[in-house]
């Protein structure tokens, strides 16, 4: 270690040399890494301001309509993820069919069709489900003003689900063949298009009715419809996708393929419900403390989930940089791959954290009027939340970027593991231990979702680096 060390900080010009030989293989992967994750970054920012966009749109009608959008959204996002599990298989299927061999377009066509397939037999009951969104909402413990409004939302937004699923499968192979910015562009698109319709629906603007919570729910639907049939164009029409004819013999099964996609999305979608239902479970420990503490709850994680869109780009990136260096048996570029986005990933984090403890008052300013006594217990509420959301920027960084550089190697399994003991065995149980034992409430909440991600962020980590080291041998 000392002479390596020594070595480096050599000044002679065969130092040099060696060090720029050392140096290449990271500046080379960082380029190709952020060329990757630029448009996905953008793409999930503008998904997230479409989102954003409702949350700020809704809250001017009340903290009752923004907490019943953040409390409908928990039931349809678990939904939605139960779905998105065999779509987030596509992309490193794909990744892989691709890294060790170039050209070939019918598997990577059979991945895409067999994608499609499993969302389109999984969209219906799903949908079924979001019909008992009332029940439910009231089963657990949630405020009946709110659970009226925001069953309105959750039937509206069911019919967006299939749509949703479906344009996630086509992104994931526009990401993994390197054609991502076609996705950017159609994603900017359909925030435009939703919060138009968000301007006119919730709040009657042009002759139209207001609708309110339900409008916004109406809204989204459309625009995940809009997304999905702009996507599935490009990929028909657009010559960088139309030598793949993914829609050619669409009715042909390829069981193996079909296979594979559920073989290693169930555990990926497993893993992503341990994550996102661990927040949406503190959105309902939060509907028990009031509305206020709810609408607090869904500014910081509104903020929070907008700076996670950085990372989430490049973890996405490294699935498919992992997956073609593993594709290709380039055991040190699937190093190199996942130990730059973990880099980047941890990096950018940190100075949002700084940034988010500096300033959360002004942050929490853009969603609600400050100075609105109404809005005072929101106020108070939310800047504490924001504090510890700083804190945990840095390990949500580490555990997306580690997990997508698992997908890459198609490991799935010990991700979700890694997951469920994280977030419910550590994150869930110090969530209610600081919460309602210790009687912090919402402040003790928070701290117990940053434990549960420090928790994901070492055993992803330390994961890759077991696996990585284990390919190289």
């Amino acid at each position: 270690m000392l002479n390596t060390m020594t070595t480096f900080f050599d000044s002679s010009e065969a130092a040099r040399s060696n060090r720029r030989e050392m140096l290449k293989p990271w500046f080379d992967e960082s380029r190709a890494l952020l060329k990757l994750a630029a448009p996905l970054i953008a793409m999930h920012l503008a998904q997230i301001g479409s989102i954003t966009a409702d949350i700020i749109m809704v809250g001017p009608l009340g903290k009752e309509s923004l907490a019943a959008t953040g409390v409908g959204a928990v039931l349809f996002y678990l939904t939605w993820l139960i779905g998105y599990g065999p779509v987030a298989a596509v992309s490193p299927i794909v990744a892989q069919i691709l890294g060790a061999h170039p050209n070939d377009r019918a598997r990577t066509r059979a991945a895409v069709r067999m994608g499609l397939w499993a969302i389109g037999l999984m969209s219906i009951p799903l949908m079924v489900v979001l019909i008992w969104a009332k029940p439910v909402l009231l089963l657990l413990g949630q405020d009946p003003k709110v659970v009226a409004l925001a069953e309105t939302w959750v039937h509206m937004v069911a019919f967006g689900l299939p749509f949703s699923l479906g344009f996630g499968v086509l992104r994931g192979f526009a990401t993994a063949i390197g054609r991502q910015h076609f996705v950017l562009f159609v994603s900017l698109g359909v925030v435009l298009v939703n919060v138009a319709l968000n301007y006119v629906l919730i709040y009657g603007h042009f002759g139209a009715p207001a609708l309110g919570v339900q409008g916004a729910g109406i809204a989204s639907a459309t625009a995940y419809a809009c997304a999905f049939f702009t996507m599935l164009a490009v990929v028909s029409f657009t010559p960088a996708f139309k030598k793949y004819h993914v829609l050619h013999r669409f009715t042909r099964p390829d069981w193996a393929k079909f296979a594979e996609v559920f073989r290693l999305g169930v555990p990926m979608g497993i893993s992503m419900i341990f994550e996102a239902m661990l927040f949406n479970s503190a959105t309902l420990l939060m509907g028990t403390f009031g509305a206020a503490s709810v609408a607090a709850h869904l500014i910081a994680l509104n903020i929070g989930s907008v700076t996670f869109m950085v990372p989430l780009g490049i973890g996405i990136a490294a699935t498919v940089r992992v997956g073609l260096a593993a594709g290709a048996r380039n055991h040190e570029g699937v190093r190199v791959a996942g130990y730059t986005a973990i880099a980047f990933g941890a990096g950018f984090m940190l100075l949002c954290a700084v940034v988010i403890a500096l300033f959360p008052g002004q942050l929490a300013a853009l969603y609600i009027a400050a100075d609105n006594p109404a809005n005072a217990e929101v106020m108070r509420l939310v800047v504490p939340f924001l504090y510890v959301a700083a804190v945990f920027q840095v390990f949500d960084a580490l555990q997306v970027t580690g997990q997508m550089s698992l997908r890459g190697l198609k490991d799935a399994n010990a991700p979700a593991w890694i997951a469920g003991l994280s977030y419910w065995l550590v994150g869930f149980t110090s969530c209610v231990i600081f919460g309602f034992w210790f009687g912090l409430q919402g402040f003790g909440v928070w701290i117990g979702l940053a434990l549960g991600l420090a928790a994901a962020a070492t055993g992803m980590v330390v994961r890759f680096e077991i696996l990585s080291k284990r390919n190289l041998r």
